[in-house]
């Protein structure tokens, strides 16, 4: 059996990277982002054993793995987990809802 790959999209990269600027301006330091980019490749690392781990969304297809104040939104394809959104869920969920059509 392959190994199940981990993609990310644009959306979900520009999501991340937004997340990290913001820490590293209000903390003055990257330090905590780098510990949140250990924990998120641990997670995808996770999901790459195990895909189903993330609760299920109105979608069939797409998932929600949440972890600290965080979530990783995904869909499963067949040897590809695709994140489309990395979620800080201190925000409104309808807009997430809203982004991701769900």
């Amino acid at each position: 059996m392959a190994e199940i790959k981990v993609e990310w999209t644009h959306f979900a990269k520009k999501q991340r990277d937004e997340i990290f600027e913001y820490w590293n301006n209000r903390n003055k330091s990257n330090s905590y982002s780098k510990k949140l980019n250990l924990v998120i490749k641990e997670k995808t690392n996770q999901l790459k054993l195990q895909p189903f781990s993330g609760k299920k969304t109105i979608n069939e297809t797409t998932r929600m793995l949440v972890f600290k104040n965080y979530s990783l939104i995904y869909n499963i394809e067949p040897e590809t987990i695709s994140i489309i959104s990395f979620w800080e869920n201190h925000q409104n969920p309808e807009a997430l809802e809203n982004i991701l059509g769900l």
